[in-house]
C-alpha cells in the first residue's frame, strides 16, 4: 500500500474504487530525467519492481516461477516497449512490434522452460551460486539452444522475422533463466 501512496486498511479498496469512477490515477512512477520534458507518473518511470509485484500471476500458479516471470516480461514489454518507447517517445507503431515476439507465441516459453531445467544442475530454484560464471554457462545454454530452434524449426525465423525479435526472446530468456536460478 505505501509502494503505491494509498491509504492504508480499506481505505485503499476506495481509493481504487474511487479512481476507477472518476477516471483518476494512483500515482506509482516516479519522474523521468529532465532531459525527456515528461512530468511525474509516466509509464516509463514505473519501477520493474512494480511491474513484477502487480503481476499476480505467482498467486494462481505458485508452481510455476517461469510462467510468472513470462507473464511479467510480456507485461513489461507491452508497456514499456509498445506504450512508452513506441508511442510517448518516438510518436509511431513501427519498431515497437518488435516487443511482440516476446508475449505472442510460446517460443519464449520453450526457452524459458528449457532454461528453468538446464539450471536445475546446480540445485533448486533460488540455489544456483550467485557467480558470473553461472551467469554465461546459463545465458550461453538457452541462447544457444534457442539458436539452433532458430535453425531446425523454419517457421520460428518467419514468426520472429527480425534480428531483433529474436535477439529481444533470447536475452529475455536467458533473463528469466538467470533471475530463477
Amino acid at each position: 500500500i505505501a509502494a503505491y501512496n494509498m491509504c492504508a486498511g480499506e481505505a485503499a479498496v476506495a481509493d481504487l474504487a474511487y479512481a476507477a469512477k472518476h477516471a483518476s490515477l494512483i500515482e506509482m512512477a516516479n519522474m523521468l530525467p529532465a532531459r525527456r520534458a515528461r512530468g511525474p507518473n509516466e509509464p516509463g518511470g514505473l519501477s520493474f519492481g512494480f511491474m513484477a509485484d502487480m503481476i499476480q500471476t505467482d498467486r494462481v500458479f505458485p508452481d510455476d516461477p517461469v510462467k510468472s516471470s513470462l507473464e511479467v516480461v510480456a507485461a513489461g514489454c507491452m508497456l514499456y516497449d509498445q506504450i512508452w518507447l513506441g508511442s510517448y517517445m518516438s510518436g509511431g507503431v513501427g519498431f515497437t512490434q518488435y516487443a511482440t515476439a516476446a508475449y505472442t507465441d510460446n517460443i519464449l516459453d520453450d526457452y524459458g522452460y528449457y532454461g528453468n531445467d538446464y539450471a536445475k544442475k546446480y540445485g533448486a530454484d533460488g540455489a544456483a551460486p550467485q557467480t558470473m560464471d553461472v551467469v554465461n554457462d546459463l545465458a550461453t545454454e538457452v541462447t544457444l539452444y534457442g539458436i539452433e530452434q532458430y535453425e531446425k524449426y523454419p517457421t520460428t525465423l518467419e514468426d520472429h522475422f527480425g534480428g531483433s525479435q529474436r535477439a529481444t526472446v533470447l536475452a529475455a530468456a536467458s533473463g528469466v533463466t538467470t533471475a530463477l536460478a
